[in-house]
């Protein structure tokens, strides 16, 4: 049985300044964002994307993912714990982010940079769907340094069930890794290569809810719920479950709203 190896939160202290590995996550998140955008951009030029723009989309991206990240924490989340702790709402770097929140932040910000440029919110949304999980997976990694975010009690015998020492003494699934692997690595080679080619306008977007939709879903029954303010709702789902019904719902409306021959525009 594995034990979690309790690292430090903390990568690197420079004078009184601390850099955590949560915020070296996210960093590594932009840059790849930044790297694979360009890239998407020169092997799909009828797109009509440049460094310059992509750059730009990156700042409001990250204003997007931080903000509306924090929120949903707080408000889909821990809205008693915050409520009663206000000052903790800023603390980013001690984890707590939501996907579901995020990722309102950042169609706030598509919709935003799709004005500003003449771009259709889909047409955002599919540029920008396959640089996502990339990001995904370095949050679920930084998760797993932390020691947040647990699994579920396991089989023992399972080989790689893990012991957090943090938590209690029992074997439990690392789902950080699991959601890394999944929602994480997984869900960007099945985008990256779907958008290599021209794809009626909403269809990439489509999948990327779909995919995550699932995929998250799926691994819930792994990791260790929050509470939030859905989980009593019935049939025993999480918060996490339910906002995943209708990303898993309109995906499935964008793939068929959208199939036939490809109507791309710049």
């Amino acid at each position: 049985m594995l034990v979690h190896p309790q690292i430090d939160p903390v990568a690197l202290h420079l004078g009184p300044l601390s850099i955590h590995w949560y915020g070296l996550m996210y960093v590594l998140a932009f840059v790849f964002f930044v790297f694979l955008g360009r890239r998407h951009a020169r092997r799909r030029p009828d797109l009509g994307w440049n460094a310059p723009q992509i750059d730009d989309l990156l700042f409001w991206g990250v204003l997007g993912v931080v903000i509306g990240g924090r929120l949903g924490e707080v408000l889909f989340y821990q809205p008693g714990y915050y409520f009663n702790n206000p000052g903790e709402i800023l603390a980013v770097w001690k984890g707590g982010m939501s996907f579901h929140g995020g990722l309102l932040g950042v169609l706030l910000a598509l919709w935003w940079f799709g004005r500003k440029t003449g771009r259709s919110f889909l047409q955002m949304g599919d540029f920008v769907a396959p640089l996502v999980p990339t990001g995904l997976m370095f949050g679920r990694i930084g998760n797993f340094i932390n020691g947040e975010l647990w699994g579920r009690p396991a089989d023992p015998e399972l080989p790689w069930a893990m012991i957090f020492p943090h938590v209690d003494t029992l074997a439990r699934h690392p789902s950080q890794l699991y959601q890394a692997a999944g929602e994480g690595l997984l869900l960007f080679v099945l985008l990256w290569f779907y958008a290599a080619k021209p794809r009626p306008v909403g269809q990439v977007s489509g999948l990327f809810l779909l995919g995550y939709g699932v995929l998250r879903f799926g691994a819930e029954f792994f990791r260790n719920p929050d509470p939030g303010i859905l989980s009593s709702l019935p049939f025993a789902l999480s918060t996490a479950q339910w906002l995943c019904v209708p990303m898993i719902g309109l995906g499935i409306w964008l793939l068929a709203r959208t199939s036939g021959p490809a109507r791309l525009s710049p």
